[in-house]
């Protein structure tokens, strides 16, 4: 099998995610709820692993980071506790469902005002210019997808903080497509309130993973109510992180798998991970460039750009040509991505698109025949062109 559908989520891990879930199942037991061996093994995962995520994210008090089922529920968490001071959130044009769908339930329930961005596929100074506007125009939270899941385009995270931070305007950041791949540290980003992130993509961890990186002093209102093991006694959630946000009982053998994954990534690094999915989508581009009918997604500044190659075919649909690698055992992606909004901004919302996304564990030899497997679907005996879109 060839797998290039990591932007979704990473099939292949490293073999210690694996073991450190099975140890974890066998030997672990209910964090923070008793006194027992079990138990006390267990919180010694929970605890490593958030010092571990905390270190690699720079964030400088552990107990900011909260474990979730996934960045979904991490995001949620986010924006329904900014809602409650914030009354004109603005977001950017490559946003994901994740977030959304539950701005749009925001600004019906609470009559949240609503700006989106008007920018173009690459064009950071673009998007630069409407969040001034927004500012001027009373956004007071904003939320930033940092790479699109359908482009892979790095939106300008730090000059976007260094405009907010002047106002004093909360950020909150989706960092599902850039967490293990783009280095993060949050502690140099003043704006930032809130950090999203899923375990199961670039994290290398299993499903049911995520994390929330709570970074505003305020103190949040809990999206879930329940358990905590802690102040057990009062009615009220406790007023302390990590317990405010941890409703229930986390999901032990999944926090296992993901301190190896965060691990896996603290070793090698995301710049050494972002330079050899780089490598993978280059060669793809070169193949690709000889399939007439191809129109390429591609930023004209390769540092603009991750691992994630979109593109269609003139001969086919996108969900054609997903469904005829399929049958070859290649899997891709093809549609809108759960990102509507995001293809509505490049254009493509009529047709989606077609995306491989590498990972460290793919090679060169896959996309070579990846990209032989999509000219013999495509047809090389077409006479049309290759095209690329550069916008800006």
């Amino acid at each position: 099998m060839i797998y290039l559908d990591n932007a979704a989520t990473t099939l292949e891990k490293p073999p210690a995610v694996a073991h450190a879930m099975r140890w974890a199942m066998q030997h672990a037991g209910g964090v923070g709820r008793s006194a027992h061996l079990p138990a006390m093994l267990g919180a010694d995962i929970v605890y490593d692993t958030r010092r571990l995520a905390a270190k690699l994210f720079d964030v400088p008090d552990p107990r900011r980071v909260i474990f979730t089922a996934n960045a979904t529920q991490a995001l949620n968490m986010a924006l329904y506790a900014m809602a409650q001071t914030c009354r004109h959130i603005a977001i950017s044009g490559f946003e994901h469902n994740a977030v959304y769908r539950p701005v749009l339930e925001l600004v019906k329930r609470q009559n949240i005002k609503l700006t989106i961005l008007k920018s173009e596929l690459w064009n950071d100074d673009m998007l630069l210019e409407q969040a001034q506007q927004a500012i001027a125009d009373g956004a007071d939270c904003f939320v930033l997808c940092h790479v699109s899941n359908v482009f892979g385009y790095i939106q300008p995270l730090e000059p976007l903080d260094a405009l907010l931070t002047k106002h004093g305007i909360p950020l909150i950041l989706d960092a599902s497509q850039s967490a293990g791949v783009v280095p993060l540290a949050v502690s140099q980003l003043h704006s930032l309130a809130a950090v999203g992130m899923p375990g199961h993509k670039g994290l290398y961890a299993p499903p049911g993973t995520g994390i929330l990186l709570w970074l505003s002093q305020d103190l949040p209102a809990p999206l879930l109510l329940g358990g905590t093991g802690s102040l057990s006694e009062q009615a009220d959630m406790p007023d302390f992180l990590p317990d405010r946000l941890e409703a229930g009982t986390v999901n032990l053998a999944g926090i296992a798998g993901l301190f190896e994954g965060l691990q896996f990534i603290s070793k090698l690094g995301e710049p050494e991970i972002a330079a050899w999915e780089c490598r993978l989508r280059d060669l793809a581009v070169e193949k690709l460039r000889e399939i007439p009918g191809i129109t390429l997604y591609l930023s004209p500044k390769p540092q603009q750009q991750t691992g994630v190659l979109s593109f269609t075919c003139r001969q086919l649909p996108c969900e054609t040509i997903a469904q005829r690698l399929a049958e070859q055992n290649i899997c891709v992606r093809a549609g809108l991505h759960c990102a509507p909004l995001a293809h509505r901004t490049a254009g493509t919302i009529e047709t989606g698109t077609v995306r491989l996304s590498p990972g460290w564990f793919q090679s060169m030899r896959q996309i070579r025949k990846f990209c032989d497997a999509l000219a013999h679907i495509c047809g090389k005996e077409s006479d049309q062109i290759c095209e690329e879109v550069f916008t800006r």
